[in-house]
């Protein structure tokens, strides 16, 4: 897909923040990048994120998203490790 590249905020939560070493960093993905494309650049650039990633849940500007929704420009991922209790 051609255009300008899109660029997305990436906040760190919980035990997904303890395995990256910061709360935030910022991505420069392809146009047409998605959810589960902004996964893949951040395991790859923080390995030990990976086996976390299936059980995350990601927020797309303050909304849960799906692996396959779209990325706007400008937007802001928040990964929100898996929930446990009762």
């Amino acid at each position: 897909m051609e255009g300008p590249p899109v660029h997305v905020d990436v906040l760190f939560f919980a035990q997904a923040r303890e395995r990256v070493g910061c709360t935030a960093t910022a991505l420069e993905l392809p146009p047409g990048s998605s959810v589960r494309d902004a996964l893949a650049a951040l395991t790859a650039r923080h390995p030990a994120l990976a086996p976390l990633a299936p059980h995350l849940a990601v927020a797309v500007d303050g909304t849960l998203a799906r692996s396959g929704d779209v990325l706007a420009d400008g937007a802001e991922l928040a990964l929100l490790p898996p929930v446990s209790g009762g």
